[in-house]
């Protein structure tokens, strides 16, 4: 008898333990179960681009208008409309006759002179001979130096006329003064056109390269100098920023351009400036009066953060703030110091630190001081989150929990 009751006591003994233990791990494993899967972002310090998109339009990089610079006729339209031409390309002929005849004119009238020069020329030296004995008085020597002088004269007046007739001749055949893209003809074969008419016979627009006008306000370049002389803003190597395009369609162009221009005044009714930038345009792609969004990179912001702009909230007073897992996997509330935007996240400079696991999925089921369990998802380049919370395999603690 005595027996039995020590076993019973041994055994009571050894559930006791056992109950309590069974106890500990239920409430270990309620605990687990409590804590929130939440998906995080692990904070790195680095230098973040520091970008300016503006919008702008592409213009020519050289516009001729012709026009004629002789009245007459055209006789035949030599290019084709909307085509390329090349400098000194012949564009139109116009009817040549009255103006060949002008220049024979002109060509007779310089024999002309010539001849009285020469004969000019032989009398002075022969009334010079005989001045030289007293044959001849001084007032003879002199009439023949008058003479060969007007001789002389009328020669160069008659070569002027003669390379004015020749330019007249050379202008009734029309050339492009640069090379690029013509447009459309004005004029057909057998119009009048005049010297320097208003309309133009065509236009010649250069578009390799090309020019994209920008306008970007005083305030922004104030705002950019600040961070230059403040440290920060450091520039990418040396040379003029280099400018991106994001075309109509919503592509991005493939050419990488440079800024050539700034405008050094700004509006007084708008309060910007004039800004200009240089793209290549092998294959037409760009064409004038084209809108387009040029991004410019200005340089860097160092010892930055990027924080994706779905983890940042503001509190009462607007200050940005972002939910940090801290100690015991516990959400805690930081306040950040924003410089700007940058695709789709924020550029932090004061607020977190490396390796802060920033939390930017499950927001909507935590508080300050919940208890998590934090999840690291992929961030894309842009700051856009490529893979929630949802996506991701459970963990084997997930397993464990789901299993008990």
């Amino acid at each position: 008898m005595k027996i039995r009751i020590a076993h019973v006591l041994i055994a009571v003994a050894l559930l006791i333990p056992a109950g309590c233990d069974s106890s500990q791990k239920s409430g270990g494993t309620q605990n687990k179960a409590k804590a929130v899967p939440v998906g995080v972002v692990t904070m790195k310090r680095g230098d973040v681009p520091y970008t300016s998109e503006l919008p702008g339009r592409v213009s020519p990089y050289a516009t001729a208008e012709i026009r004629p610079q002789v009245d007459g006729m055209v006789k035949k339209r030599v290019f084709e409309e909307g085509h390329e031409v090349k400098a000194n390309d012949i564009l139109y002929q116009l009817d040549p006759t009255r103006f060949q005849a002008a220049k024979a004119v002109a060509d007779a009238a310089v024999q002309k002179a010539a001849a009285s020069v020469t004969n000019a020329q032989d009398k002075y030296d022969r009334t010079a001979t005989l001045a030289k004995t007293n044959a001849v008085s001084q007032q003879s020597l002199d009439d023949a130096k008058t003479a060969l002088l007007q001789a002389q004269a009328d020669l160069a007046s008659a070569k002027a006329s003669q390379q004015t007739a020749q330019i007249n001749l050379d202008d009734a055949t029309i050339r492009a003064p640069i090379a690029g893209l013509i447009g459309k003809s004005s004029v057909s074969d057998g119009a009048l056109v005049t010297a320097n008419q208003t309309t133009a016979l065509a236009t010649i627009r250069q578009i390799d390269p090309v020019y994209v006008d920008l306008v970007d306000s005083s305030t922004h370049l104030l705002r950019i100098r600040t961070k230059v002389r403040s440290g920060n803003l450091g520039r990418n190597g040396k040379g003029p920023p280099k400018v991106t395009l994001k075309l109509e369609d919503g592509s991005t162009y493939d050419q990488t351009g440079q800024m050539s221009m700034a405008d050094l005044v700004v509006s007084e009714s708008t309060g910007t400036f004039a800004l200009r930038a240089t793209f290549p345009n092998p294959h037409r792609i760009l064409l004038p009066g084209m809108f387009a969004r040029a991004t410019i990179d200005l340089g860097t912001t160092p010892n930055a953060f990027l924080v994706p702009q779905r983890a940042v909230n503001r509190d009462s007073s607007g200050k940005a703030t972002v939910f940090v897992v801290g100690a015991g996997d516990k959400v805690e509330t930081r306040s950040l110091t924003t410089d700007r935007d940058y695709n789709n996240s924020w550029v932090v400079t004061a607020g977190v630190k490396n390796g802060d696991k920033v939390i930017v999925d499950g927001l909507q089921n935590i508080s300050n001081g919940t208890v998590v369990s934090p999840v690291e998802v992929k961030v894309d380049s842009d700051g856009v989150v490529k893979q929630t919370i949802n996506d991701m395999p459970p963990t084997g603690s997930s397993k464990d929990a789901h299993s008990q």
